[in-house]
């Protein structure tokens, strides 16, 4: 029970917890008939989330309604709003002594073999530590980048079974068979159905 005369606003939080004896069936009946719910709200009401069913609340009209709650069978919270929920602290991690535009390159070539090896800002950089980053450098204008493709070899052929015939010799040429006639189809008859 909320006692005392404040400028405190109060909030009325339902957790789907019961009045001890009351029947669920009941309950949701008696619910669904104050909030005009229908089913989908009213499975909302019973999921266990904690819902705020009204806020901004007097200490008097908060009082009514836990107590019209409490005979519909369900066991709210009146919560003062004014109370702050408890915060987690989260340490930042400090500003950056410059911005990275401004930063010197990290990058630093490996001994002897013309690679630069990335090293790492902060942990999250550290698991590309390992990445080949190679040195490349910038030809000049108008060079031909690409590597000179070689010549293609000459595909070895065995041709001593052929010879060449010489010029206005007659090749021969290939018989063509003569022309057959058509086979006889004077017996075939086409009967219609």
């Amino acid at each position: 029970m909320l006692t005392g005369v404040s400028m405190s606003v109060y909030e009325i939080v339902f957790s789907a917890e019961l009045v001890a004896g009351a029947q669920p069936e009941k309950v949701r009946a008696n619910l669904g008939k104050l909030f005009n719910a229908d089913a989908e709200r009213l499975e909302l009401l019973f999921s266990g989330r904690r819902l705020v069913l009204k806020n901004n609340l007097d200490a008097a009209t908060a009082e009514k309604y836990r107590a019209t709650l409490e005979r519909a069978g369900a066991r709210v919270h009146v919560l003062e709003m004014n109370t702050p929920l408890p915060m987690e602290e989260v340490e930042l991690a400090p500003p950056p002594d410059a911005p990275t535009w401004l930063r010197k390159s990290q990058a630093t070539p490996q001994s002897g073999t013309g690679r630069l090896q990335i090293k790492p800002r902060d942990a999250y950089m550290a698991a590309f530590e390992s990445v080949d980053a190679p040195d490349y450098s910038v030809a000049e204008a108008g060079v031909d980048l690409l590597p000179a493709k070689p010549q293609p070899a000459a595909p070895l052929l065995d041709l001593s079974r052929f010879s060449l015939a010489p010029v206005g010799s007659d090749m021969g040429h290939v018989e063509r068979p003569e022309s057959q006639a058509a086979p006889d189809t004077s017996h075939l008859k086409v009967i219609p159905e």
